[in-house]
């Protein structure tokens, strides 16, 4: 059970000063009567109208976005357009927050949600979830660096990469990399560590779910439940 006010705010792009106000104003009906106690509790067993229209909000959010370049993965920036910008209001809610991180000048599979738990699960490296890279490359690849990924790449730092896997393609100055973690710029500095320079870095997938072929750049849609469970258990 949840207080109505928090119910609302939680699964839609209302807050729950704009709940109190639809309150007041007589526009929410639960289970057929108009309320306006915003401390009522309400769960997934009563129904809701908002303005006339049923609200049918699931208590979670789970998007994939194709983020374009110069867009922040963050929840809010004060200069910059983030992510969750991008997401249209029917989607919205309080809490919405990239799944893990891409630099503002690289593309591809971001997932945004609100369920903090799902994401915990996806980033934490003990899990393993792969995230698949098309990274573009300043030189040419040469025929060591799939067997130095395999070993573990060792950063600038000291900072022991866990094994990853490169692939070659037709185009010499473009390879894929599946990785199991998510270090900060963690591609730029594996392939500056072994001298060479990415150009250009776009995520393909994540956890075995492919960046949809019909999302346009800055476009997003909810992930479906069979993607949401091969994600979890990549």
């Amino acid at each position: 059970m949840e207080r109505l006010d928090k119910y609302i705010a939680s699964r839609s792009r209302y807050s729950r000063k704009d709940v109190k106000t639809l309150l007041r104003e007589g526009k929410i009906r639960l289970n057929g009567q108009i309320t306006r106690d915003s401390a009522q509790n309400v769960d997934e067993n009563d129904t809701l109208e908002i303005s006339g229209e049923p609200f049918c909000a699931p208590k979670h959010v789970y998007l994939m976005l194709h983020k374009p370049q110069g867009v922040v993965s963050a929840s809010e920036d004060r200069k910059e357009k983030t992510v969750i910008d991008l997401v249209p209001d029917k989607w919205k809610r309080d809490g919405l927050f990239p799944a893990g991180r891409l630099d503002t000048d690289t593309t591809g599979f971001v997932l945004v949600t609100d369920d903090g738990e799902f994401a915990h699960r996806i980033l934490s490296p003990k899990n393993h979830v792969p995230k698949i890279y098309r990274v573009t490359l300043r030189d040419a690849a040469v025929p060591s660096y799939a067997e130095t990924f395999k070993n573990g790449v060792v950063l600038g730092d000291g900072t022991e990469c866990l094994t990853a896997e490169l692939t070659y393609t037709d185009d010499p100055h473009i390879v894929r990399v599946i990785l199991h973690e998510g270090m900060y710029h963690q591609i730029k500095r594996m392939f500056a560590s072994i001298g060479n320079a990415v150009t250009a870095l776009h995520r393909e997938a994540i956890g075995g779910v492919p960046l949809d072929d019909e999302l346009p750049p800055g476009a997003c849609r909810p992930l479906t439940e069979t993607e949401i469970d091969t994600i979890e258990h990549a």
